[in-house]
């Protein structure tokens, strides 16, 4: 699939399910009530968006949302308003990975159901030979005020170009 977005694009308008983060969540029996954020509402913000191609799948959970957490402080030195982390799980799931990881309401848990946003820029990942389904692929993006600043996807296992330290390099 070709991707369909590049630095200088306008971020085309994306609809995510996801749980905002309440204290009520703290109680692991509590499932909270997903709502809809559109991109629309990062105008005038800078926006540090990374995709995984699912949550608690051993890639994601242990390499790649983690370091986010981790220089949280220093993604907001950069000015940067909003980190989240997209994959084709559903809010509920998504929800839960973030309660698991400690996001609070630091980094913004999304779901793109069914990857069609991803899908829509190219930017899906057909793991069906796995079981999988289609995913949303392993990606990273800089958006400042709906202006792509930055875009890069993994071309192989792993992660690098859509990591934390990569991302921090380009801000």
């Amino acid at each position: 699939m070709a991707l369909n977005i590049k630095v200088g694009d306008t971020l085309p308008e994306g609809k995510f399910s996801y749980v905002p983060f309440t204290p009520e969540l703290e109680d692991h029996t509590a499932c909270g009530v997903p709502t809809q954020l559109s991109t629309n509402e990062w105008k005038g913000k800078k926006v540090v968006l990374f995709s995984v191609p699912g949550a608690f799948t051993p890639t994601c959970h242990a390499n790649h949302l983690p370091p986010y957490i981790q220089k949280y402080d220093e993604f907001k030195a950069k000015g940067v308003d909003v980190i989240a982390v997209v994959a084709a799980n559903d809010p509920f799931v998504m929800s839960g990975w973030g309660r698991f990881q400690g996001l609070k309401d630091k980094i913004l848990a999304l779901s793109d159901a069914d990857a069609a946003w991803s899908a829509s820029l190219g930017l899906s990942l057909d793991l069906t030979a796995r079981g999988l389904g289609v995913r949303t692929n392993r990606y990273a993006m800089i958006i400042d005020d709906l202006v792509v600043k930055y875009v890069e996807v993994e071309a192989a296992p792993g992660v690098t170009v859509s990591g934390a330290d990569a991302v921090l390099a380009k801000l």
